[in-house]
């Protein structure tokens, strides 16, 4: 599992011109399932998100987590982060989990975080316009 996590002032998710999610002050996360992920690597992922602290205290050291600042969460699935370019100009997603099944654990992700933080999606497989203010900017991947 690969996790692009990017703190934000405001970010957005757009499917054929019309708004799915939006969040202010959070996370964007771009989540990408390989194949051989489990439920544990799901949880073992959410759990460090859900503690990491990269969001500035009052002395502006990053102390703080995503709870600390009542922040939420727009995660969107991203297969792309599996790209392969060692051959060619073209990409390679053959490490990324096989749709359904990637589906099913990026539910399971989404799912694990909204019980501890408001956490909002895109749409699995469709053609997303994401848009977000970077705070920082802050990009950590895991």
């Amino acid at each position: 599992m690969k996790v692009v996590i990017q703190r934000c002032k405001k970010a957005s998710v757009e499917v054929d011109g019309k708004l799915i999610s939006k969040i202010d002050e959070g996370m964007l996360l771009l989540v990408g399932i390989g194949k051989g992920d489990t439920l544990e690597d799901v949880k073992r992922l959410a759990e460090k998100i859900l503690y990491l602290r990269i969001f500035s205290d009052e002395k502006g050291l990053m102390n703080k987590n995503i709870n600390d600042v009542k922040g939420s969460i727009l995660a969107i699935s991203q297969f792309t982060l599996y790209a392969d370019t060692k051959k060619g100009n073209r990409p390679s997603f053959l490490e990324a989990m096989p749709y359904k099944e990637a589906e099913v654990m990026f539910d399971e992700f989404v799912k694990y975080l909204q019980q501890y933080v408001p956490t909002y999606k895109g749409v699995f497989g469709a053609n997303m316009q994401v848009s977000l203010i970077n705070d920082g900017p802050v990009t950590i991947i895991l």
